[in-house]
């Protein structure tokens, strides 16, 4: 097996990283990594409707998309995150995390394993874990919360139900705790990575360390750029979903905002609302009609509107708080 620590926090090139390890090596791997900040969402998954795009925005926290299935995890540099790829794995989610109970065990921190991908501590998830196959090998991931900031994960999850509706997977929401906070002994994320490391390295027949060549990061960081990094990879692949939200404008009227979302792409558009205008505002919802549901888009063709002319009073900023 090979052991990988991988240094890089850009969690584009992370999430890149285990499809060529995954699709380009022969052996076995275990990996361990850490992301900056960043929500990280599931294959399936509505990313709109797992995050809140106001704290995601505003804190420059990125948005990803992985291989593997289940709900979003926000990651940050006080999360530590590990991978096993294997030929012949059995599936098992207890077979992969057996390690990291046994490390955490031995450490004094009563963790185990519930339901159905679960690592626990009294009750309280630190650890959520996923899986994918691919040619028969599997990928099977999970994240270690072990000193990650609550209040940035809690904000940037948060998402009002109300505003989709969608058959896309949803997240379920858990009590969560730090690592951290159960050590007898204080240590740092990075001294629990060298732990699990050295735990795995010398529990596993045939296990050496592997550093990436310069011809493995050429290839990841072109993975990188040409899917993991794009939007059409981080939303345009979304489900299709209804969205809606009402504001209220500061000149006093309301604008409510009901759209269709296909494949990333607004494919209906209604604004109601008790606003005045001197346009019909069918012809103002025809010019977003197959036009990408990105904050950017819609600001390109306000650019080229004449907003006021449909909506009077109405701001550029408003307008697009209630489009997203």
């Amino acid at each position: 097996m090979l052991c990988i620590y991988n240094p890089c926090t850009d969690p584009y090139f992370n999430l890149a990283v285990e499809e060529y390890v995954m699709k380009n090596f022969t052996e076995d791997v275990f990996m361990l990594w850490r992301n900056d900040k960043s929500v990280i969402i599931g294959k399936y998954q509505n990313s709109a409707a797992e995050i809140n795009i106001d704290f995601v925005n505003e804190n420059g926290v990125k948005v990803v998309r992985r291989m593997t299935g289940g709900g979003a995890v926000f990651h940050d540099l006080g999360n530590l995150n590990f991978t096993f790829i294997e030929a012949k794995g059995s599936g098992d989610f207890r077979t992969f995390t057996e390690p990291i109970l046994q490390v955490l065990n031995k450490l004094g921190v009563p963790a185990r394993f519930e339901g159905r991908n679960d690592l626990t501590i009294n009750g309280q998830k630190f650890s959520g874990n996923a899986q994918c196959v691919y040619n028969g090998k599997i990928l099977h991931h999970g994240t270690l919360l072990f000193a990650s900031e609550m209040a940035d994960l809690s904000a940037a999850l948060k998402v009002n139900p109300l505003k989709f509706q969608d058959k896309a997977v949803k997240s379920v929401r858990k009590r969560v705790t730090n690592i951290s906070e159960h050590l007898p002994r204080p240590m740092t994320v990075l001294e629990l990575k060298d732990v699990i490391m050295e735990h795995v390295s010398s529990n596993t027949e045939n296990a050496k360390p592997y550093t990436f060549s310069d011809e493995d990061i050429r290839a990841i960081e072109k993975l990188r750029d040409e899917k993991y990094s794009t939007w059409e990879w981080n939303f345009g692949t979304s489900p299709k979903f209804d969205y809606a939200k009402i504001i209220r404008s500061a000149a006093g009227g309301n604008v409510e905002a009901h759209l269709s979302i296909d494949k990333g792409n607004i494919m209906k558009m209604k604004i109601f609302g008790d606003f005045f205008s001197q346009g019909e505002i069918s012809e103002f919802e025809q010019l977003f009609i197959g036009q990408p549901y990105r904050e950017d888009a819609v600001r390109e063709i306000l650019r080229h509107t004449d907003l006021g002319h449909y909506l009077c009073n109405v701001t550029e900023d408003e307008f697009v708080s209630v489009m997203f």
